[in-house]
C-alpha cells in the first residue's frame, strides 16, 4: 500500500515535465519535488482535498485513457500520432496546464516577502554576483520545506472553518455581512460579539465552493446582513410607492449633486436620467420644460424644478403632500419614463466583421475535439491542416495562401495556438477558438455569447465610452468623498447594464496602440468597474480564500487575452511586478500579455485602485489628459485622510498597509517609502515627518486593513 502511494506521488511529479523526453533528476530530487508540489498546492488553497489528491490525479490519468481510446484513430499532433497502450498512456499523458497566477489575498508571509525582495534585487546584480542565485533558490526550497507542516495544517484548518490564535483576529468579524454595514469600528477596536453571532461568523467564514454563488444570488441579504433591515439606515420597510420620481442630471453638475443629497436625506427613491448618457432625453427635456437646464425633478408628471424649488416646498410643507401623492397615484402617460433598455446605446453597433462571418462558417465545418499534443490532452481543439482545408475550399485559395489567411484570422484573436508556439501553421499543430479556451469559458465575464460579430472598434473609442459610463455611475451612486458605494442601485441601473454590454467589445481590441497616459486611465477605470462587477455578481469575499478567487478568477477578455484584477494591477499597472508575498510574476517571458505591461511601475496607482474595501482609496474616475495630476490628487486625498498619520510628540507614524505591501514601488527601504509619501502630506506634517526620519527616532506602525465592504 505504501509503495502504491509513493508511485502515485512520483507520477504527479513526473507529469510536471513539459518535454516528454525530459527526465526528472535523481530520486532525492524527485522526493523533494513531491513535497514542494504538495506544499505549493496547500499554499494556493486548492479546493481539492489533500487526502484524495493523489487519487484524483490517477483518476485524471484514467480519464485521459478513456479519452485517448475515443481519439486514437483520429489524426492528432505529430507528438501523439502512434498508438500507445493504455498503461503507457496512463503514466505519461498530462492533463492540460491549469496553473494559477500569483495573487495577493491579504495573507502576510514575512519570510516569503524576504525571498521576494531577494529575488527582486537579484535582477540588478552584476555578472560576478550571479553565482549566488543557486544559493537563493536553495534557500527558498528550504523555506518551503520548513513551512510545509504549518502550511498544510493552516490549509486544513481553513477548510474546516477553524481559526488560528495567531491569525488576524478580526477577520471572522469582518466576513459577516452585517459587520460590513453597521460596524463603525475596525481592526482591534471592534467590540466583542455575542457567542451566537461569532458562531454564525465562523460558519460563513468556513470556505465553501458555493459561497460566492450563494452570496451573489442573495444580494439583498448580503447587503443588509443577518441583522435585518431594521438596523440598516435607509432600508426601513416602507409602503410600496405607486408613483415615481425622475431626476434629470448631467455630468459634473454641482447642483445635481446637491439634489441627490437632498433626496437621499429624505430617503426618497428616484430614477436618474443623465442627459450626457442619454442624449435623446435632452431633446425631451427641452420639449417639456423649454430649456436644457438641470437638475430637473419630476414627481410623476408634476415638474418640481431644481434644488431651490425642493427646499421651498419643504419649508412650506407642500413637499410632504406631494410625496403622499406618490404613494397613492401611479404616473400618467405624460410622465417621463425611466431609461429604456438599450436606449441611446452604441455598444454592439457597427459594421459586421467579414472575418467573423468566415470564422462562423469555419466553426460549423471544423468540429473542435479533445486531442493529445506533446503527451497532454487539450479540449476543444482543431488541427491546422483542418483549418487550411476549409479556408482553401471556402475562399478558393492555394494552400500557402490559406495559411496566410489563417494567420490573419489568428492575428485578429479569433483563435490561437494552444501553447502559443506559432501564429498559424499547416499540419498537426493544435489551435483553439477564443471562446473555447477553458479560462475564457469558465472565468471571463465579458464574453457571455461567444465572440461578437461586430468589427472591433478602436480602443480609444471603447475606453472613452466606458469612462463616460463610469463617471456617470460614480456620480450617481457613490458618496461625495468616494468612500461609500450603493452597489444595490448600481446593479439595477441602466448605465451599469450598458457597461456590461460595452465590455464585450474589449474581446478583440488592440491595446498596444495606447499611450502611457491612455493605458493608465483605461486600466485604472476598468479595474474599479471590474471590481464592482465582481461584487454585484459574486458577492463580497468573506476571507483569504474567497479573496484569492475574487482577485484571480474574475476576468475579462481584452485583446484576446484573459485579465484578472490581479493581472491588471500587478501585471499591467505595476510593470509586471510580483504581488506581495509571492515569488512569481504575473506574466512569464512568453506571455502575450507582457507586451501590454507598462515599462515601469507606477506607485501612485495604489491610491486609485478600489477593490471594494473600507480601507481602500476613494472611488474616482480618471481621464488620460490629466492622469498624472489626478493620481497626485488621489495620493493626497488618501494619505491626508488617514492613510499616513504622524504624531510628532510620540514620534510615531501610523501608515496604511498599502505602503507596506507595495513598499518596493515607493522605495528600497522603509525610510524611502515614508519620504515618498511625505510629498503628498500637508506641508506641516510633511516637515515633521522628514525631521523625525532625519533623527532616526521615528517608529512606524501599520494600521489593520479593513476588508469589509465600502457601503
Amino acid at each position: 500500500m505504501e509503495s502504491t502511494d509513493k508511485d502515485e506521488k512520483n507520477l504527479a511529479v513526473t507529469e510536471e515535465c513539459t518535454d516528454p523526453g525530459e527526465k526528472c533528476e535523481d530520486e532525492g530530487d524527485l522526493s523533494r519535488k513531491t513535497k514542494m508540489l504538495n506544499v505549493e498546492e496547500a499554499i494556493n488553497s486548492s479546493n481539492v482535498d489533500l487526502n484524495n489528491e493523489s487519487e484524483s490525479q490517477i483518476q485524471g490519468g484514467g480519464n485521459s485513457e478513456k479519452d485517448s481510446n475515443g481519439h486514437m484513430n483520429e489524426s492528432t499532433s505529430s507528438d501523439a500520432v502512434e498508438p500507445l497502450d493504455s498503461n503507457q498512456i496512463t503514466k505519461e499523458i498530462l492533463a492540460e496546464d491549469k496553473s494559477e497566477e500569483p495573487v495577493f489575498d491579504g495573507t502576510e508571509v514575512p519570510e516569503m516577502e524576504d525571498a521576494r525582495r531577494s529575488s527582486n534585487q537579484s535582477v540588478e546584480l552584476d555578472s560576478e554576483a550571479q553565482g549566488s542565485l543557486n544559493e537563493r533558490a536553495a534557500a527558498i526550497r528550504n523555506f518551503v520545506k520548513e513551512k510545509s507542516a504549518i502550511a498544510v495544517s493552516t490549509f486544513m484548518r481553513r477548510l474546516s472553518g477553524k481559526k488560528d490564535e495567531n491569525e488576524f483576529k478580526v477577520e471572522a468579524d469582518k466576513s459577516d455581512g452585517s459587520e460590513c454595514i453597521d460596524s463603525e469600528k475596525t481592526g482591534s477596536d471592534a467590540e466583542p460579539r455575542p457567542k451566537e453571532v461569532q458562531q454564525k461568523t465562523d460558519e460563513r467564514t468556513a470556505w465553501n465552493p458555493l459561497n460566492l454563488i450563494k452570496i451573489g444570488r442573495n444580494f439583498d441579504t448580503f447587503i443588509a446582513g443577518e441583522a435585518g433591515h431594521e438596523d440598516v439606515p435607509g432600508l426601513v420597510e416602507q409602503p410600496a410607492v405607486k408613483g415615481r420620481i425622475i431626476v434629470y442630471t448631467k455630468l459634473g453638475c454641482e447642483d445635481c449633486k446637491m439634489v441627490r443629497l437632498f433626496l437621499h436625506q429624505k430617503r426618497l427613491k428616484y430614477v436618474e436620467i443623465n442627459i450626457d448618457i442619454f442624449p435623446s432625453r435632452k431633446l425631451e427635456l427641452e420639449k417639456n420644460t423649454g430649456s436644457f437646464t438641470v437638475p430637473k425633478v419630476y414627481f410623476n408628471d408634476l415638474l418640481i424644478g431644481g434644488l431651490t424649488e425642493l427646499k421651498k416646498m419643504e419649508d412650506s410643507g407642500i413637499l410632504d403632500e406631494n410625496v403622499d401623492v406618490l404613494f397613492k397615484e401611479e404616473p400618467s402617460s405624460s410622465a417621463p419614463l425611466p431609461p429604456l433598455p438599450g436606449e441611446d446605446d452604441e455598444s454592439g453597433s457597427g459594421k459586421m466583421d467579414e472575418l467573423a462571418t468566415i470564422v462562423r462558417k469555419m466553426r460549423e465545418s471544423v468540429a473542435p475535439k479533445d486531442r493529445f499534443y506533446k503527451m497532454r490532452r487539450f479540449s476543444n481543439c482543431f488541427l491546422g491542416s483542418e483549418a487550411v482545408d476549409f479556408l482553401s475550399e471556402d475562399q478558393y485559395l492555394e494552400r500557402d495562401e490559406a495559411v496566410e489567411f489563417g494567420r490573419k484570422l489568428a492575428s485578429k484573436y479569433f483563435f490561437r495556438h494552444i501553447l502559443d508556439e506559432n501564429v498559424f501553421e499547416d499540419g498537426n499543430h493544435l489551435y483553439r477558438f477564443l471562446d473555447h479556451d477553458p479560462v475564457v469559458m469558465t472565468q471571463c465575464y465579458n464574453i457571455p455569447r461567444g465572440i461578437i460579430d461586430v468589427a472591433p472598434k478602436p480602443i480609444i473609442e471603447v475606453a472613452s465610452r466606458l469612462r463616460l459610463l463610469s463617471y456617470a455611475i460614480f456620480e450617481a451612486y457613490v458618496s461625495v468623498n468616494g468612500r461609500h458605494v450603493d452597489y444595490r442601485s448600481i446593479q439595477v441601473c441602466e448605465e451599469f447594464k450598458r457597461y456590461i454590454r460595452t465590455i464585450e467589445e474589449l474581446q478583440r481590441v488592440e491595446i498596444d496602440d495606447l499611450s502611457r497616459e491612455e493605458k493608465l486611465a483605461f486600466f485604472i477605470n476598468l479595474y474599479n468597474m471590474m471590481a464592482i462587477h465582481a461584487l454585484v455578481t459574486c458577492g463580497h469575499p468573506a476571507g483569504p480564500l474567497d479573496r484569492k478567487k475574487f482577485f484571480g478568477d474574475f476576468k475579462y477578455v481584452i485583446g484576446g487575452c484573459a485579465y484578472s484584477l490581479s493581472a491588471i494591477q500587478n501585471g499591467i499597472l505595476r510593470g509586471n511586478q510580483r504581488p506581495p508575498y509571492n515569488i512569481a510574476k504575473p506574466f512569464g517571458q512568453k506571455d502575450r500579455r507582457s507586451k501590454a505591461a507598462l515599462p515601469y511601475h507606477e506607485p501612485l496607482v495604489h491610491f486609485a485602485l478600489v477593490c471594494g474595501t473600507k480601507s481602500g482609496p476613494a472611488l474616482r474616475c480618471y481621464s488620460p489628459g490629466d492622469i498624472d495630476k489626478e493620481l497626485m490628487e488621489a495620493a493626497r486625498d488618501f494619505l491626508r485622510n488617514g492613510g499616513l498619520i504622524v504624531d510628532p510628540d510620540a514620534k510615531v507614524a501610523s501608515a496604511s498597509k498599502i505602503l507596506k505591501w507595495y513598499s518596493t514601488d515607493f522605495g528600497k527601504n522603509e525610510t524611502e517609502v515614508l519620504k515618498h509619501a511625505a510629498n503628498y502630506l500637508e506641508p506641516e506634517q510633511s516637515e515633521q515627518l522628514l525631521e523625525l526620519l532625519a533623527s532616526t527616532q521615528l517608529k512606524v506602525a501599520y494600521q489593520p486593513y479593513d476588508w469589509s465592504i465600502n457601503i
